[in-house]
């Protein structure tokens, strides 16, 4: 069995690996799910903000079960690379368990489906108690997202900062400059060159793009932030750019 699972890590990626597991591999992914506990724990510690047990700490069985999920449900046509999507879904799991399973029990309750409405006592109380309760989810997963897009921003020495100061004032400039990260991200060759390089490959890209060299300079931090956003599984940063530099 050993040998077996060996070979399968040499002749592929693990996104190929993860590929196997949605085709039913279930050894490969009892496998991967044992391999990968050392970064589910440290992903887990990340939200809970403090050393996580595996042996004793709740977090750390959501937290695999989150991994599992991911396993599942990840796309490589999004773009992103699997950890960097089963890290996001592992955060989110456990920040959903300490928030609602955990801290609030009965709250999670109602995002129940019911049958007969009129059966409740106030139905109107409970139907703002669940919108209630989806705007302060989505609130935790915009939070996790910008601490998770904030740590990515230093791999590229980047910060929110610097992207408050060099963000183009001008919609039109904004809108230029994200077709230009669109452009690097849906170009194989030049998206490889960023993801390895963390840079942008300007001489490439000059010839891509109807843009001067003198403005992807000038724009090139604000650039490479977009292009991060479109590389991560960031389901509420995306809305930012959604349809804009099409």
């Amino acid at each position: 069995m050993i040998r077996r699972l060996w070979k399968k890590e040499q002749d592929g990626s693990l996104e190929e690996q993860v590929a196997l597991v949605q085709e039913g591999d279930e050894e490969l992914q009892n496998h991967l799910i044992k391999k990968y506990q050392p970064f589910i724990a440290k992903s887990v510690s990340e939200v809970c903000k403090r050393y996580i047990d595996p042996t004793k700490d709740d977090e750390f069985s959501i937290g695999l079960m989150a991994f599992n999920e991911a396993m599942h449900s990840y796309s490589a046509d999004k773009g992103s690379s699997f950890l960097s999507f089963a890290k996001l879904v592992v955060k989110r799991k456990v920040i959903d368990y300490i928030r609602y399973d955990r801290n609030n029990p009965v709250v999670a309750s109602l995002d129940q489906e019911y049958e007969d409405d009129e059966q409740m006592e106030n139905p109107q109380e409970v139907k703002a108690a669940k919108e209630r309760y989806q705007s302060e989810t989505e609130s935790w997963y915009r939070r996790i997202e910008i601490q998770d897009f904030s740590e990515k921003l230093k791999e590229y020495k980047l910060s929110f900062q610097e992207l408050t100061e060099v963000a183009p004032k001008h919609r039109d400039a904004r809108e230029s400059a994200i077709h230009v990260a669109r452009t690097v991200y849906h170009h194989e060759e030049m998206r490889e060159f960023v993801l390895e390089k963390r840079k942008l490959p300007m001489k490439q890209l000059i010839n891509e793009v109807e843009v001067s060299k003198k403005t992807l300079e000038r724009n090139r931090k604000f650039v490479l932030a977009i292009f991060i956003i479109l590389n991560e599984d960031y389901v509420y940063l995306k809305d930012y750019i959604k349809g804009v530099g099409l």
